[in-house]
């Protein structure tokens, strides 16, 4: 067991990312704890790449700035640090600057007066390419080689930082930091491994708490957390009397998003979990200990980037025609070279798919029950194009092509699709995709990373920006 009287590092984790919400009272207990840290994560690349190339947040202002309020209003004069990253959903600079201004408007709404560290996480372009140039660039399993190209188009390009340039504005007196993408275990580790604790142990909690309650028992993604750290180990709890952590709901957080479920990799090595212990302690806790943090130059960052693809326009239909269903496949085929041969002879450029919920919509052909008889089927028809005209047009064309297709067995001669909205079509604005995806051969983060400091005064707009290396 973890020895009480060993020196303790406390992080109450209020929320799985900024602007999800938390039960005010569970976040009341937190405080009662006197936590050394809060600290969140504000974004994730779960919602796909059309955040990071627009600029947008995929997270709600109004809830972002609820969270933040009550977390700044509770922190600040308590002088409890705070530690936000991935800033705005996607992390780039519109996200951080959208993140910022929530976070100034709090402190003039609420009087605060802070030393404010802000930390962006974007890279050049020309950054990009010299390290694809001098061969410092890996692609992860499953991407593609990295090109020119590909970093030539991208909107967007940000790296995963790591804990270090949060270490930097902690030790410059800020009392919040907020930063762009991050490596979601550094945000939390950072200002314990600056104290001096183990990497193991404090990139391992990080890991748990960056979705707070979702590795408790039930889980949720608005919900509040407390880890305790120590020398060798480290117990988190639930903060809300219908929740308990267990020994398997822990391990299976520390499973989340790994594809090896021993070893982690990470900004400068990776997390050793092949010795980890949970032991649940008999109150709703869970201990864990075992953790080591492997070391591991050269020094490395995974790169996000995004780039421009088009715009989307869908259409969202029913069936429940036993003909139609038993003959999808062939019905799908036929209407897609329709349309592929009207794309020919008017020279248009587009991209068309069908997804059919009820049969093979989520995982497409390696679905094992596929060709099982279903009541009804749901189908979802996209079409992209390079400009949303064009993707109007095949989707208009495809509906109608598929609403009237006369199948063998049809009785009816009305129409073979429901549809659940009227207008059908439904224009679904630009789409991006991920142009890279890889890991980046990087100097000093510190250095290519510098903190922005303002001092955020309460009552007036915060004082110009300093940046320091």
């Amino acid at each position: 067991m973890i020895d009480p009287q060993e020196p303790a590092f406390t992080i109450l984790s209020p929320t799985a990312i900024l602007g999800y919400g938390f039960p005010e009272t569970s976040f009341e207990r937190g405080l009662a704890a006197k936590p050394d840290l809060i600290a969140v994560d504000a974004g994730s690349t779960d919602p796909g790449p059309y955040y990071l190339g627009s600029g947008k947040s995929f997270t709600d202002r109004a809830a972002v700035k609820r969270d933040l309020r009550i977390i700044l209003r509770e922190a600040v004069p308590r002088g409890i640090p705070v530690a936000i990253g991935s800033a705005g959903g996607a992390g780039a600079a519109p996200h951080l600057a959208w993140c910022e201004a929530i976070v100034h408007e709090v402190a003039r709404e609420e009087n605060l007066a802070f030393r404010l560290g802000v930390v962006a996480a974007d890279v050049p372009r020309a950054t990009v390419l010299n390290a694809l140039e001098t061969g410092r660039i890996e692609r992860l399993d499953g991407a593609p080689e990295l090109t020119a190209e590909a970093v030539e188009a991208s909107t967007a390009i940000v790296a995963q930082l790591g804990p270090e340039p949060l270490q930097a504005a902690f030790r410059q007196g800020c009392g919040v930091v907020l930063a762009g993408r991050a490596y979601d275990p550094g945000v939390f580790a950072a200002l314990p491994l600056l104290r001096g604790f183990d990497p193991g142990p404090a990139l391992h909690l990080g890991k748990i708490l960056e979705c707070a309650a979702i590795a408790a028992t039930p889980g949720s993604g608005a919900d509040c957390v407390l880890g305790t750290l120590r020398r060798d180990g480290f117990t988190v709890a639930a903060l809300s009397p219908d929740r308990i952590f267990t020994a398997e709901s822990t391990a299976a957080h520390t499973l989340y998003e790994k594809s090896d479920p021993a070893l982690l990799p990470g900004p400068g090595g990776r997390l050793d979990l092949r010795d980890c212990s949970f032991t649940e302690t008999g109150d709703g806790r869970v201990e864990v200990r075992g953790s080591r943090f492997q070391a591991g130059p050269p020094y490395r960052l995974k790169l996000e980037g995004a780039r421009r693809i088009g715009c989307r326009t869908i259409t969202i239909a029913g069936c429940r025609d036993p003909v139609m269903i038993k003959g999808i496949d062939a019905i799908l085929a036929i209407v897609r070279d329709h349309v592929s041969d009207f794309l020919r002879r008017e020279n248009l450029r587009a991209e068309l798919y069908f997804r059919v919920y009820g049969k093979d919509g989520v995982m497409g052909h390696p679905e094992p029950l596929r060709h099982a008889p279903a009541h009804e089927l749901g189908i979802l028809i996209e079409a992209v194009a390079d400009d949303r005209a064009t993707a109007d047009t095949v989707c208009s064309l495809t509906r109608s092509t598929l609403l009237h297709h006369g199948y063998p067995g049809r009785l009816s001669t009305a129409g073979n699709l429901a549809f659940p909205f009227s207008p059908s079509d439904i224009p679904a604005g630009e789409v991006y995709a991920f142009s890279i995806y890889h890991l980046w051969q990087c100097g000093d983060p510190v250095v290519l990373f510098p903190v922005r400091i303002l001092q955020c005064t309460g009552q007036t707009a915060p004082s110009p920006a300093v940046s320091t290396r």
